[in-house]
């Protein structure tokens, strides 16, 4: 009887620590599941990355001027359709084309004629100009820019690729070029703001 009783307390005991066991197992796998989709944000490693010293600035940048000691000619100010920015006291400056060190340089050397002695420049960008995604995604058109964007996070941004889509190859039109360029859908190839890419439809 002692050993019948004891024999099952100790089959309880047993399913007790499995299902203990179990449910610890089902809460780690959860977390890890939580934190593998927040890990997938493509946003987040590239928003925290600093723009690229070679990046040239173009129309639809959004750019944060700061002049030294002259609070009064700091300010926001855009990259306008033709290309022009439009400050205080020296007017518009064209900043299509240019890195922020060459506008700054630019702005200097404006500055310095008559309106400020040894000026001392600084730009940032605040906002980039979008990108444009047509053809075989989910959800063709228009996006902000993201810095250290690839060919993976735009199409993700986008919806995803379409059942009908070549998902191996993507096409870019970069800085008003009138001709595509054919480059591969993965993180190998980078992503500019401006970019115009189209995702085609497969042949088979």
């Amino acid at each position: 009887m002692n050993r019948n009783r004891f024999g099952g307390l100790r089959t309880l005991l047993g399913v007790a620590f499995f299902l203990v066991v179990s449910s610890i197992a089902s809460q780690a796998q959860m977390q890890g599941a939580a934190t593998t989709t927040a890990s997938f944000d493509p946003a987040g490693p590239a928003a925290q990355q600093t723009t690229d010293p070679g990046y040239r600035l173009g129309t639809g940048d959004q750019i944060h001027l700061t002049v030294y000691n002259e609070t009064d000619l700091s300010g926001d100010y855009s990259v306008d359709d033709r290309g022009f920015v439009r400050l205080p006291l020296i007017g518009e400056i064209k900043a299509q084309g240019l890195t922020l060190i060459e506008l700054e340089q630019t702005v200097e050397g404006k500055f310095s004629q008559g309106y400020l002695k040894s000026p001392k420049i600084s730009v940032q960008i605040t906002s980039y100009r979008p990108f444009y995604i047509i053809g075989e995604v989910n959800k063709p058109g228009q996006y902000p820019y993201v810095n250290g964007m690839n060919a993976v996070t735009a199409v993700a941004i986008a919806g995803g690729f379409t059942y009908r889509a070549d998902d191996s190859d993507i096409y870019i039109r970069r800085n008003g070029a009138s001709k595509e360029e054919s480059k591969p859908a993965d993180q190998t190839t980078k992503i500019e703001p401006g970019d115009i890419i189209r995702v085609a439809e497969r042949f088979f």
